[in-house]
């Protein structure tokens, strides 16, 4: 009986009954294991018979098999197993039942015995012991799966495999969590990199999760992505090879190129050079002039006249190579900063070979089938280098200078190319320490442009309130307090502007979290309330409800502003907690 128990045990170990030998012929693979010294082995189970609750442990079974086959005396295993019988485990079981017994609530305490046995884990975890598990148990150990299917087990998994990422039972352990369809609480990619099919799985729910999300939350969702891909060199090839793949199928291609985009400066400015990678996948490797002119500034990450004269020269040619090569968003930010960034020194003889670059890169439009040219066309270049000409044109000018070049720069800016330089100009311009300072206009002009980017662009709207959310948080000691808020209520009133023109859920996100922090004064949250009424009408969207409500109801904010009946902007306060 005690010998069939023992062939249950065996598994994936190698202690199979057979195995083929070097010729390919069976042969049995008990004969061929190597003798075990009686004398040792009886030292060594009777050692580990000597310990407290030995008889608990899992690999109890193999361990008597070995005793007795090496001529055991039962009477001494027995007298060592019930001797050294502590019940560590069982009066952990009964003092639960007492404290249960006494009106605790037995979730309250199961997760007191939780932590408890965590704690100790953690404390005491040994990584080769937990490797010599497989080698006892022979198989994979059944309280294994059955731990895995608990969400408190999981956490200490992760968090064990994150503080040793070479232990053999940790990595499997994984793997079976994946297998099991958790692979979604992996959030250490150091735990999951180690294993190719736990990573495939990760990225394979990223890229789901990516697909499926709203504008509010893709962002996050790929920049997060980003960061996981990002974890080491063989994770990002392979993340890039595959989404290469993906970028080719017509449904969902454009967020893959994004997501592509986004790894790749999310390594950047972790301080890697992928250049290399990035040139073997776009097909900059068919034209070598041009590959090694962009993977030379993209290395470097500056741009130099020789390699940008090049790219010139191709890119005016009558037969250019694909416009992708240059669309490289590094080299785009490259460009933008050379001709847009105030005081940046641009030799002028080189200069329209810059802009060319930039306006071609954003406007040539072309499609191609079995990987030749189907069409090019080029009719847009020559406006969008107007364009930004008349717009980097205004750079530095004073303010009387910019007021007079609004109709033409209000013109530019319908082009996206050149609203993305002229967010790049007004950043360089308002985060100067003495800009506000300097000040005499209500509104600074270079708000104001910010404005009728907002208007012209929706995608860059989220560009341009990152901006303003690091105007409004700088500090600006050198100025007196009312003149401090009365800066705050201009650059509040950018953001009702962006509210008004459809960047609604960020804009409330944003001002609830300055709520709910505290640090900011409450005057300030009441201007833009009473801004936000003054634009708004039923019937409001849950999410805006569940945004914008609390911030009406709080008595601190509106409470002596709220409901007089005669149509003032105290009734509009009471009239929207009514609607909504």
């Amino acid at each position: 009986m005690m010998e069939e128990e023992f062939e249950e045990e065996r598994g994936w170990t190698g202690r199979s009954t057979a195995w083929e030998d070097d010729t390919g012929n069976q042969s049995d693979g008990e004969q061929d294991e190597p003798m075990e010294n009686p004398e040792q082995v009886l030292a060594e189970c009777l050692e580990k018979f000597s310990t407290s609750d030995y008889i608990m442990e899992p690999g109890i079974f193999n361990q008597l098999k070995r005793y007795f086959q090496a001529g055991g005396s039962p009477e001494q295993v027995i007298d060592l197993l019930s001797t050294n019988y502590v019940a560590y485990a069982q009066m952990a079981n009964l003092m639960a039942e007492w404290i249960i017994s006494a009106g605790t609530n037995i979730n309250e305490v199961r997760s007191m015995v939780e932590a408890s046995l965590r704690d100790m884990i953690i404390k005491t975890f040994d990584p080769k012991k937990a490797d010599t598990i497989f080698s006892e148990e022979g198989e994979t150990p059944a309280w294994l799966t059955e731990m895995i299917e608990h969400p408190t087990w999981r956490s200490l998994v992760y968090r064990l495999a994150e503080e040793y990422p070479d232990c053999l039972m940790l990595n499997f352990t994984i793997k079976l969590i994946s297998d099991a369809g958790y692979q979604g609480e992996i959030t250490s990619i150091s735990t999951a990199a180690q294993q190719i099919e736990v990573f495939s799985r990760m990225l394979k729910t990223s890229v789901c999760k990516i697909l499926s999300s709203n504008d509010d939350t893709m962002m996050k969702n790929i920049k997060d992505t980003a960061e996981m891909i990002c974890h080491s060199e063989h994770t990002f090839v392979y993340s890039q090879v595959l989404l290469y793949y993906l970028m080719q199928e017509a449904k969902g291609s454009h967020l893959m190129k994004r997501l592509s985009q986004e790894i790749v400066k999310c390594a950047f400015e972790h301080g890697h050079d992928v250049t290399p990678v990035i040139m073997a996948l776009n097909g900059s490797t068919a034209y070598p002039r041009a590959c090694q002119a962009l993977s030379s500034m993209l290395s470097r990450n500056a741009l130099n006249p020789a390699d940008i004269t090049v790219l010139y020269k191709m890119f005016n040619d009558s037969d250019p190579p694909p416009v992708d090569l240059i669309r490289a968003p590094q080299f785009l930010e490259l460009l933008i900063d050379a001709l847009f960034k105030p005081n940046m020194k641009l030799n002028q003889e080189h200069k329209p070979k810059y802009i060319y670059l930039l306006a071609y890169a954003a406007s040539v439009s072309e499609s191609f089938r079995r990987s030749q040219r189907h069409s090019l066309k080029q009719d847009e270049v020559k406006l969008t280098i107007q364009a930004v000409e008349k717009a980097i044109g205004s750079v530095g000018k004073t303010h009387a200078e910019l007021v007079a070049d609004l109709p033409v720069i209000y013109n530019c800016i319908k082009y996206s190319v050149v609203s993305v330089g002229v967010i790049r100009w007004v950043e360089a311009e308002v985060t100067e320490p003495s800009y506000f300072k300097l000040r005499t206009e209500h509104t600074p002009i270079h708000l104001v442009l910010l404005d009728e980017v907002v208007s012209c662009h929706p995608l860059l709207q989220q560009k341009v309130l990152d901006l303003i959310i690091k105007l409004f948080e700088s500090k600006q000691d050198e100025l007196e307090i009312l003149v401090q808020l009365e800066l705050r209520k201009v650059l509040l009133d950018r953001m009702v502007h962006l509210l008004g023109k459809g960047h609604v859920i960020p804009v409330l996100k944003y001002i609830k979290q300055c709520w709910s922090r505290g640090d900011t004064d409450i005057s300030l949250i009441r201007y833009f309330i009473t801004e936000v009424l003054e634009l708004v009408a039923p019937p409001y969207s849950p999410e805006f409800i569940t945004l914008f409500l609390p911030l009406v109801e709080d008595d601190e904010i509106t409470g002596m502003s709220r409901g007089t009946g005669d149509g003032s902007e105290h009734d509009v306060i009471s009239e929207f907690i009514g609607n909504a």
